[in-house]
């Protein structure tokens, strides 16, 4: 395969292989190596010609794009958890590794009422029921506009960066806010933001940040739950499942129906 700027070969090339996976009787699963950029480039004119039968999806960061392309287009229950240079190579229960038995319980439990202990801090507290959707904050927000732009009506919308400054996850926010995305939304699971250290001493903190904005929604909302960019073990996510969101303590979030099927 030949590079092509700083993506690992040509946009045809990374299409081709990605459908030909997807296509693939013999293969059950697709895991994302590590994230970065680029996988926006292969949604236009993605032609799945088996959009009836998904397979297990599982990745987090860039794959954003590709998870909420697949759940716009074919309602394909993905996985926002580890990948093999991003959570898997550092294993389970070790910082920056992996928590096995959120991924394990996601890619093999068959039956409803899993629990997933948040391990964050209430920023409103409440229950509520919705479809959990979302992933990395800037890939949620660069959808806007396109022909996959995140449906979040209903959701329990899961939310989760690194790297940005508060006033710049402020700015990623209220843009998501002026979109009508929080309009209709059930509840909110926060990521945890490493990275995200203020740049002034006194300013505002993410968690400021999000405690202003969406606090005001009046929906059920946990922060700081190790999803995505974290330090600690990373939990795996169904994307587009059904829940139940409880803000009280650390956070709870029960899924309630299974993510695979035999």
């Amino acid at each position: 395969m030949v590079n092509d700027g700083y993506f690992a070969g040509t946009l045809t090339s990374r299409r081709s292989e990605l459908v030909g996976a997807l296509e693939r009787d013999d293969i059950g699963a697709l895991v994302g190596t590590r994230g970065g950029y680029g996988s926006n480039y292969l949604l236009d004119d993605l032609n799945i010609s088996k959009p009836a039968s998904p397979k297990i999806i599982l990745g987090f960061s860039d794959l954003t794009s590709l998870q909420i392309y697949l759940w716009q287009r074919f309602q394909w229950i993905t996985f926002y958890g580890p990948m093999l240079a991003a959570g898997l190579d550092a294993g389970p229960g070790a910082p920056k590794g992996y928590d096995e038995k959120s991924l394990l319980a996601a890619l093999q439990n068959m039956e409803n009422g899993r629990a997933l202990d948040l391990q964050g801090e209430v920023l409103h507290p409440g229950e509520a029921q919705g479809r959990v959707l979302g992933g990395c904050l800037t890939l949620v927000e660069t959808a806007i506009g396109t022909q996959w732009d995140l449906e979040t009506d209903d959701a329990i919308l899961v939310l989760e960066d690194r790297g940005m400054k508060p006033w710049q996850v402020d700015r990623a926010l209220m843009h998501l806010k002026q979109a009508g995305k929080f309009a209709n939304v059930r509840g909110i699971v926060l990521g945890d933001f490493p990275e995200c250290e203020v740049t002034v001493a006194g300013s505002p903190t993410v968690r400021d940040v999000c405690q202003r904005i969406l606090g005001p929604l009046g929906v059920p909302i946990v922060f700081g739950a190790p999803v995505g960019h974290t330090m600690r073990p990373m939990l795996t996510v169904p994307l587009g499942v059904k829940a139940r969101l409880s803000a009280k303590g650390a956070g709870v979030l029960e899924i309630l129906e299974p993510a695979v099927v035999s």
